[in-house]
């Protein structure tokens, strides 16, 4: 059953595809379901919320038969029968001979999946790293191409364009490259776990992605962008995402340091280091 909640979005009934690892800490699973013809989104940095369920479960158990009342009766559920609740971002989308959306592509990044992870895996790590064809879970996503879970926003002025995030920021910010057309002059630092993360990104933009890898011993993403020439920020828009503790510290520094407008940075902590994500919702 697919409900209708808080427009311009809905709930997808999803199943897994195909998977393919990207990288010792990503992974790439495509999803397709039978109202994908609904999704619509202009992608970029397009934000999802995706219902996975506990294992032993045929599928994640989320009350939509209450209609916009799933989200109370949601909460109330069980630790162990709600269904589990992260946030990503879109990929990819690919469109059918008609032009509706036919499948599209999560990249899941698999925080503690390695045995020598300093923290033990996740839910979201756990199930994305087992996934499988017939897999089914539930997508809360966009009925409206442009809607407010689209942060990327650059003004119509800008003349550079600046991306800063570690590996759960890498699928939003190469969707963002990917979307920049030819002549837009970008600047880039992208933070993995291991050098066989790095990936190619194909876009049409004046772009000069630089990659630091943290098991090489780089520079993490604050200091190198502290270290580095910068010209044209005047009317540079800068965009931030990944851990929360280092988005703050390069938004204070695009800020405090290089003058950079506030109004032209756009910051989003999808994670903060030492909690789950319903500490942080909960902590605000």
């Amino acid at each position: 059953m697919t409900t209708a909640v808080a427009t311009p979005f809905r709930f997808f009934s999803l199943q897994v595809v195909r998977t393919r690892r990207l990288g010792p800490s990503l992974v790439r699973v495509s999803f397709t379901g039978p109202d994908l013809h609904a999704f619509h989104s202009h992608g970029r940095d397009q934000s999802l919320s995706l219902f996975l369920p506990h294992p032993g479960q045929p599928e994640p158990v989320v009350p939509l038969d209450l209609g916009d009342g799933w989200w109370q009766a949601w909460r109330e559920l069980p630790d162990g029968v709600r269904a589990v609740m992260r946030s990503y971002t879109l990929r990819a989308l690919r469109r059918d001979a008609s032009g509706h959306t036919a499948e599209i592509d999560i990249d899941f990044a698999l925080h503690g999946i390695e045995p020598e992870a300093p923290s033990p895996a996740g839910p979201a790590s756990r199930w994305a790293a087992r996934a499988g064809a017939g897999d089914r879970v539930l997508l809360l996503g966009p009925a409206i191409a442009d809607n407010r879970a689209i942060r990327f926003r650059p003004p119509e002025d800008t003349g550079l364009v600046v991306l800063c995030g570690d590996e759960t920021a890498v699928p939003a910010a190469t969707a963002v490259l990917e979307s920049l057309p030819a002549g837009a002059r970008v600047r880039a630092w992208l933070e993995v776990p291991h050098a066989a993360d790095i990936q190619d990104v194909r876009t049409d933009a004046d772009a000069e992605i630089t990659w630091l890898v943290r098991h090489d011993g780089s520079p993490t993403a604050v200091d190198a962008v502290r270290a580095a020439r910068l010209d044209g920020t005047e009317r540079a828009y800068v965009w931030i995402a990944g851990e929360s503790g280092q988005v703050k510290a390069l938004r204070r520094h695009f800020v405090s340091e290089r003058k950079v407008d506030r109004r032209r940075v756009t910051f989003v902590g999808y994670w903060r280091r030492g909690m789950t994500e319903e500490q942080l919702r909960a902590a605000g």
